[in-house]
């Protein structure tokens, strides 16, 4: 058999959980499926897969097949796509695995990804909303939305938009406390802070464009900004939060923004991947797509620059 067919098999295998999904997906039989399979583990030497009734896990030799074959089948499509460019318009298919904060992924990659879905049936998505930086090698990760002030320069990304923020807090917090004035007072006030971003000194920028910084404490920190939402709206203190997410709680009421004359440190959505080289026509393509959709979304920017969500 094709080895090279076989290597697809055992990686969308390992990526679809089981030789059912994987056969769905592959569009074989599973008995084709499996014969792929022994010819893979006859050709490595060893057993690649543990198989049961109930489950599917790598094996050691599995582990270390894997990522090879991943890179043999990445080098084959790009030579295809190099060989062949008339195909490029062919439909794209293919699995891409995202991963992306809660906040994020629920307020607009949710919805975009269902609309790239739908405009290439052939492509499906696996996104893994989680709030900490994953090592996109090691959990075989395609792509991963990040908001960042800066990244790590051994990264590959794009950058997708600007991401403006809002210092707000809830109307009963503000009568109890008092309206900080200047970035300065916030460190008289019980802040809400995030456990990757700024959490202890916040940034601002004035009127005249002249930058400060202040240092913040409180009793609540969280990795996910919706949290720190919930509890501003409860009434727990001041947070720094981005428009996207604040907007339908400022619009409602339930949190007004306070240091309007202050602009808080501006940070950037990025689309993290691992390689510029070979990359997969549909993981290209969700690019330039994830690229328009964002910079289109006047949430993202500051407060002036769209009606709040909900108006």
């Amino acid at each position: 058999m094709d080895r090279l067919h076989a290597m697809q098999v055992f990686v969308t295998t390992v990526e679809a959980g089981s030789l059912s999904s994987a056969a769905d997906r592959l569009g074989l039989s599973r008995p084709v499926v499996t014969r792929y399979l022994a010819e893979l583990e006859a050709w490595a030497g060893a057993r690649l897969l543990h198989r049961s009734t109930r489950r599917l896990g790598l094996t050691a030799a599995g582990e270390a097949v894997l990522p090879a074959c991943r890179q043999v089948l990445s080098l084959a499509q790009g030579m295809q796509a190099q060989a062949a460019p008339a195909d490029r318009a062919a439909p794209l298919t293919g699995q891409l695995r995202l991963t992306a904060s809660n906040s994020v992924g629920q307020m607009q990659l949710a919805p975009a990804l269902a609309d790239f879905v739908a405009r290439h049936p052939g492509v499906s998505v696996d996104l893994q909303m989680q709030d900490r930086a994953v090592n996109l090698v090691q959990e075989r990760i395609d792509l991963a939305i990040r908001i960042a002030v800066e990244l790590d320069p051994n990264l590959i990304a794009r950058r997708l938009c600007d991401c403006h923020s809002v210092v707000c807090a809830a109307p009963a917090y503000l009568a109890a406390r008092g309206w900080p004035d200047r970035p300065e007072a916030l460190a008289a006030h019980n802040c809400l802070t995030h456990s990757y971003f700024g959490q202890s000194v916040w940034q601002f920028t004035d009127a005249q464009g002249q930058p400060t910084s202040v240092a913040v404490r409180g009793n609540l920190t969280a990795n996910d900004a919706m949290a720190l939402l919930r509890a501003a709206e409860c009434g727990a203190g001041v947070a720094r939060l981005p428009t996207i997410l604040a907007r339908p709680a400022l619009a409602s009421g339930a949190l007004l923004p306070v240091l309007p004359g202050w602009t808080p440190q501006i940070a950037g959505v990025w689309a993290v991947y691992t390689s510029r080289r070979h990359m997969l026509p549909a993981l290209r393509a969700l690019l330039d797509f994830l690229v328009e959709r964002f910079a289109a979304e006047p949430a993202w920017g500051p407060l002036g620059d769209a009606a709040p969500l909900g108006a």
